[in-house]
């Protein structure tokens, strides 16, 4: 269980510089220019996106559009978001959900607060949740989208939620009843990893179709390192009348030009 909030620890940031720039000047510069080029119609108002996470260069254009829809959200008035921030454990084994015991968590442009009294409230639940801050010391996927969340949402918090061996279906129910008007969810996921550029379109065309169409079970057997918190996704969609929208996909070989061995990635609102 946490302690007061005061005394528990800010995580460093651990891939700034590398996944990302290291100085708030040029992220801020990196960001802005994404969001920039990302051309969104207008129209959307998400309830959750899912957005890449490899390093800057290669997915951050296309991360740019599921932020791009997020900034055309208003910051309730006397409230902020709460933001259920879901990726996957690359670097330690989870087992369950690894939620992270943080008062905040840093990057180059400023600390984001956790939602400490949620992440408490969700840890007595402990046959799907547990503390684990091992697990999100080296991870990235998680902190690769806070510096565009601190670009477009303003005051917001975050539940950061690393997924392990678990069920979606049951982490979906659980989260149902805890969502409310100030939330947000935001997914954390590449697509197919290291196939040639044709082989890589075709796998995620197809687990891109089977997540706009609700199709769980191919989902489920398609390629994704988020997997896990994307069926979440579709269960709390179905349960909630959320709907699917592209926003972009594209891959590696589209943006860093290296078309042998590409990694995808997408981005989408569910609005």
């Amino acid at each position: 269980m946490f302690p007061d909030a005061s005394l528990l620890p800010t995580r460093p940031a651990a891939v700034a510089g590398t996944f990302y720039p290291g100085t708030r000047t040029a992220l801020e510069r990196v960001v802005r220019t994404y969001l920039e080029e990302a051309k969104l119609a207008d129209g959307h108002s998400p309830h959750a996106v899912i957005a890449p996470h490899a390093g800057y260069i290669y997915s951050g254009p296309i991360a740019a559009y599921a932020f791009k829809s997020v900034a055309s959200l208003a910051t309730p008035p006397g409230r902020r978001w709460t933001v259920y921030l879901m990726g996957p454990a690359h670097y330690v084994p989870v087992y369950g959900v690894a939620l992270g015991n943080f008062s905040a968590f840093e990057t180059p442009l400023g600390e984001v607060p956790v939602a400490t009294e949620q992440v408490v409230a969700m840890l007595r639940n402990d046959q799907l949740y547990q503390a684990a801050p091992m697990a999100h010391a080296p991870e990235h996927s998680l902190e690769v989208e806070l510096p565009f969340l601190q670009m477009v949402l303003g005051d917001f918090r975050i539940v950061p939620m690393l997924f392990g061996d678990v069920d979606p279906a049951q982490v979906a129910a659980d989260l149902a009843g805890r969502l409310d008007a100030d939330s947000l969810i935001v997914v954390s996921s590449d697509l197919s990893h290291y196939h040639d550029y044709e082989t890589a379109r075709t796998l995620d065309q197809q687990l891109l179709h089977d997540v706009l169409a609700g199709d769980m079970v191919g989902v489920a057997h398609g390629e994704a390192c988020g997997r896990m918190p994307i069926l979440t996704l579709m269960h709390l969609a179905q349960a909630l009348d959320w709907h699917p929208v592209l926003l972009d996909y594209r891959n590696s070989g589209d943006t860093a030009g290296d078309k042998s061995r590409v990694v995808g990635y997408a981005s989408l609102a569910y609005n």
